[in-house]
């Protein structure tokens, strides 16, 4: 029995390290995996500000897919035009091509109504009396037209002359770009500021928010 119990112990040994070593190298490959999916596929972001409120709160983390196919109403993260090194998030409102308009708190797209169901829980948040627009909604929207931005002062710092000119003819969002905005309207610094958002600045399309657990959302 005692010399069966010595040949039985090398095989024990062996047999242990190999269940480490391919542990050890299953983790090693998960590892990789992950992190390739995160530079192709997938971007980690926490929201920052109160721009998107109350659909994204401040301190929230979000997984967005890149090389989505955008569509209006899609939730974005977009590098900052204004800020190099940050991102915002926002929601595309129009497409290359499109018309935007806003009027009495309505958006109109080529024309047509534009139903915003998703500032429907914004609608019913005020805000404070130190806000410009105290007591008006966060979803509430001020008159706007793409042809009036284009004459803003910062729509002259951002674009030249020409292009100014063909924004102001068309009243339309410009190839290769999209007009994005916050759910939080009154507070948010979006396309009415910053400009149309061209494709390449786009990171991703957010569509799981993981973080904190009890707001677990899948869009």
């Amino acid at each position: 029995m005692a010399k069966n119990e010595k040949k039985k112990q090398p095989e024990k040994e062996e047999s242990g390290w190999k269940f480490w070593l391919q542990t050890i190298a299953l983790t090693i490959a998960l590892y990789a995996i992950i992190m390739l999916a995160f530079k192709f596929t997938l971007a980690n972001e926490r929201v920052s500000g109160p721009s998107m409120q109350p659909t994204f709160e401040d301190g929230q983390k979000l997984l967005a897919v890149k090389h989505s196919n955008i569509q209006r109403g899609d939730v974005i993260i977009l590098k900052a035009p204004d800020e190099p090194g940050s991102f915002y998030i926002k929601r595309v409102i129009g497409m290359p091509g499109d018309t935007v308009v806003s009027k009495n708190n309505k958006m109109y797209i080529n024309g047509k109504r534009y139903k915003e169901t998703f500032l429907d829980a914004g609608s019913k948040l005020k805000e404070s009396s130190t806000n410009l627009y105290a007591g008006r909604s966060y979803s509430y929207t001020y008159n706007f037209t793409l042809s009036q931005l284009a004459q803003s002062p910062e729509y002259q710092q951002i674009y030249n002359k020409s292009y100014l000119n063909k924004v102001k003819k068309t009243n339309k969002v410009p190839s290769g770009t999209y007009f994005v905005m916050g759910d939080h309207r009154t507070v948010s610094k979006d396309s009415r500021l910053i400009g149309f958002i061209k494709k390449g600045s786009i990171v991703g399309e957010v569509k799981w928010r993981y973080w904190p657990l009890n707001n677990w959302t899948i869009f």
